[in-house]
Order: structure tokens, then sequence, then C-alpha cells
């Protein structure tokens, strides 16, 4: 028996088992496939308030999240950092005195305390201007996050593993049935289909785009919300410029796009809104999508991005809820928390929509929901905690990098940067003391090397290659297929594949 049974191992579920367990609740959670494999990986990568949302007056959104964004930051530093981002300004498209007034509320309604204001800036003069357009002599500048949306993830399950909650990866919800006091639910393994059973005194549906599937087919309930999925396409492209700030870019359509330093080489760009319809699983992106994003950046970059740039894109769907509006740019990104709990038997908790920036206050949200069914908890905890690994201040990052590199002389400067973002002090607890490369173990290209393989399988729920490189990693954008098949290779080979921590 179970206080809290989620299905769902994205951003919203995570974070939800995650608060559950650290208020000392018993807490399990399912995921189907791997932890981020929907849309909780396929985002722009951003802990941000979301500048063009002010044009469509969703001002509490707004606000809420530029406050969570320094919540964030502060609590996983390892995998969120500042980023600059400049906006070119378009004499064709919004006047210059609406944009500095929307910067001038982005600056000032979250209570921003970290991240510098925005300013003007004199693209003639500054080094972002070099790459752009002579016609873009003025811009303007101001600050958001960027984040490695997988590893947030994942860093979030672990907590709520150290705190107790039960994290199956690979584990499906085949059905559920009301009981008088519980959910029964029935669970099947996703690889061979064994069937397990459980109860859970309340159940929350954080399937993401999958949210009204699993409803209709698993718990067989017809939910009075309406769902809009709407996808979501990047591209990732060699890098573009030389200096670390990100752009955002003006398009005709209205819309924003962005392009962002991405993985020290490349830059991503994104992203695009295009209604979809059926079944959410393994979107793509489209000729026209990839068209749309190489034209949209070519009209500010003197040259021209091309879809024969592209080296490897992504897309994702984000589960929206319908408030009726046409247009899929235009629709809320803000979160809805449907509960069914009618007659007072076991609730059903059912999230539409969201952002990855507000995850953790969503998580607040659904439990104040909850509590009437709960048993006494301890009150809410997570504003103020580190995720695994970041329990340390921003400014001491390029300490901890010195650190972990005199922790292990085998590794050079730039495998030391990013195994302090990756996995900040948690690295020190896999990296063998030595100045030995061999003792590493093996080493698989791009620096990936057999610790670190092994840690990700024993305490990071990474079951192959494509969890590894992908989500745990971005290293796929490094490693040739013959390096990616060797590794998936050795993976099988070892016969230590588990999936998940020690609960503390």
């Amino acid at each position: 028996m179970f206080d809290i049974a989620v299905v769902g191992g994205g951003i919203n579920g995570c974070g939800i088992a995650r608060d559950a367990a650290g208020r000392g609740l018993s807490v399990l959670l399912l995921e189907k496939h791997d932890l981020a494999s929907g849309t909780s990986c396929a985002s722009t990568k951003l802990v941000h308030g979301g500048l063009r949302y002010l044009e469509h007056y969703e001002f509490a959104l707004v606000r809420e999240a530029l406050k969570e964004r320094e919540v964030l930051l502060q609590m996983a530093p390892h995998i969120i950092w500042p980023m600059r981002f400049v906006l070119p300004h378009h004499r064709a498209l919004r006047p210059r005195w609406l944009i500095r007034l929307g910067l001038f509320l982005y600056d000032h309604i979250g209570g921003r305390k970290i991240l510098p204001p925005s300013h003007n800036v004199n693209l003639s003069q500054d080094p972002a201007g070099k790459p752009l357009k002579n016609e873009f002599y003025h811009g303007f500048e101001y600050s958001d996050c960027w984040v490695d949306d997988a590893r947030l993830v994942v860093l979030t399950a672990q907590d709520a593993a150290s705190h107790g909650a039960d994290i199956r990866v690979g584990t499906e919800l085949a059905s559920a049935e009301r009981g008088r006091d519980a959910w029964q639910l029935q669970l099947r393994s996703a690889d061979g289909g064994e069937i397990s059973h459980a109860e859970a005194r309340v159940l929350v549906n954080a399937a993401g785009p999958w949210v009204g599937s699993v409803m209709s087919n698993r718990l067989r309930i017809n939910s009075k919300a309406q769902i809009r999925l709407v996808k979501g396409s990047h591209i990732v492209v060699p890098r573009l410029f030389d200096h670390d700030r990100a752009y955002i870019f003006q398009n005709a359509d209205q819309r924003v796009c962005f392009a962002i330093p991405y993985e020290e080489d490349f830059t991503l760009i994104g992203t695009t809104d295009v209604d979809v319809e059926g079944e959410p699983d393994s979107p793509q992106i489209t000729d026209q999508e990839i068209s749309y994003l190489c034209d949209a950046v070519s009209g500010y970059f003197k040259d021209p991005v091309r879809p024969s740039d592209v080296i490897w894109t992504f897309s994702g769907i984000r589960p929206l809820y319908d408030d009726g509006v046409s247009s899929a740019q235009e629709i809320t990104r803000d979160y809805v928390l449907e509960l069914d709990a009618e007659n007072e038997p076991p609730p059903l908790l059912s999230v539409f929509g969201g952002k990855i920036t507000t995850y953790r206050h969503l998580a607040e949200d659904a439990l104040a929901k909850l509590s009437p069914w709960l048993a006494q908890t301890d009150p809410p905890w997570t504003s103020g905690s580190h995720l695994p690994g970041g329990d340390f201040k921003l400014t001491d990052r390029p300490a901890l990098e010195q650190r972990i590199r005199s922790h292990c002389p085998a590794i050079g400067k730039e495998l030391a940067q990013r195994y302090a973002r990756t996995y900040g002090l948690t690295a020190l607890e896999f990296l063998p003391e030595t100045d030995n490369e061999a003792k590493l173990g093996e080493h698989f290209g791009a620096g990936l090397y057999a610790c670190e393989v092994r840690h990700l399988i024993a305490y990071e729920w990474a079951r192959d290659a494509d969890d590894i490189l992908w989500r745990r990693t971005k290293l796929g954008l490094r490693l040739d297929q013959a390096q990616i098949q060797h590794l998936q290779d050795w993976i099988a080979g070892t016969g230590s594949i588990t999936a998940a921590p020690a609960a503390e």
C-alpha cells in the first residue's frame, strides 16, 4: 500500500514524487520507458519566465516562473546556470518602446535578486552584433537560465528515491480500479510483460502527452478537460558564433526563435508550434519545420543556416490545456490540475500543461489539492533544497572543477568541466583518485569511461546506450555508430543492469 502512485517519469511526475517522499509519504512512480524520455527531454533547455508570454497577458504565469527561476538556479547550480539573451531590434516588427517596456516588467515582477537586469546593446560595436546582418544595429540584452532538462528529471527522481520513493523505470500501469479506500493497480513490465500489483490511496496521472490516453485506456475515465497536443521541434547545427550569449529573434508570424550555445561546439535552434492529432508516440520533425527554423534565423545571421547544416533534431509533444484559443502559439503554457474525487472515492489528480520552470511549484500545488486524502504530512520543503550534487554556490563551480581535477588528475580541464556541469559534487563519488587513465575503465570515446557508465547504470536507472548518450549526457553528438554499438554491447555484457539507487 502506497500513499501516492504517480504515473509518468517526466519532470512533473518526478517533481510530485520527490516532494511527497520528502514529506514522509510512501510513493510509487511508474515510467513505461526511461525517465525524461518524452517531452521533458525535448524542451528548449531554458529555465525562464517566458518573455513572449507577456504579450499574451499571462502576467501571473510569468511572475511565478521568474520567482521559480532563481529558486531552481540555487537548487541545482551544476545543471542550471545563468545565460544572457540578445534580442536584436527588428524595425518592421515590435516597436522599440514596447520591447523596453516588456523587459522592464520582466526585470521587476518576479523579484529578481541574483541575475543582472536588462540593458540596451549597440550591436554595431558589441561582439554579439558581429554574426548579425548590418541592418540590426540596436538590440537589448536580458537574463534567463540554461538547464539540462533530462538531467533535471533524473536528479529529481534520484532525490525522490533518497527519501524512500519506489522509482520503477520500464514499468507501465496496465490498469487501475477504484476500490473503497484505495486504487487497485495492475503493473506490467514494459520489456517482459511481467504482471504485478500495488495499492495506492491517491493516484496521480502525470503522463504528459499520454495523460488522456491513460485516463481513457487505463482508468476508463472520461475527463472534462480538453487536451491540445502541440509539437515543438528543434535543430542542432555547428556553432554559429564565438561568444557565450544566446539570441532571441522576433519573427513576422509573431513567434520568437532562439539560437543558443549548445554543448560547446554546437548551436541549438528552436522551437516550432504545430498542432498534432492522434497518439503522441515518437514525434519527428518535418522538412517544413526544418525550413521554418532555418529561414527564421537566416533572416538575422549574415551567414544563412541551411537544412544541410543540421546534424541532429529532436521533437516533443506538449500536453496543453485547451483554453479555446485558435493559435497553437497563443494557448496557455500554464499548468492545470484536475481533481476527480466525486462522492469521496480514492482521488485521481491529472496534470495538464506546465513548464519545466514551474515544476517544483506545481508539485506543491498538487499535494495541497490531495491533502484531504493523505495522512498528516510535513510542510512544503523543496524551496531552499538542493538536488543531488548541487549543494554548492553557483560562484563556487570553477573551484569545483578544479577540485574534481585534483581528485582525479587523469582527466583534463574540459572533462573536469563536463563532470562538474553534469554531476556536480557527485562526480567525486565515482571518479577514482588516480593519475592513471587506465583506472577510469574502458574508454568508449568523447571522454566517456566505464566508471561513469557504471555510475549511470547503478544510480541513474540507465539501461542502454540511448539512455546514456542522449538523456544522461549528450555524448551521442560526438560518438560514431561503431562506438555507440560497442557501448551497447558492453552494457549488455555487464549483466549488472539495476534500476534504482538504494533509498537512504
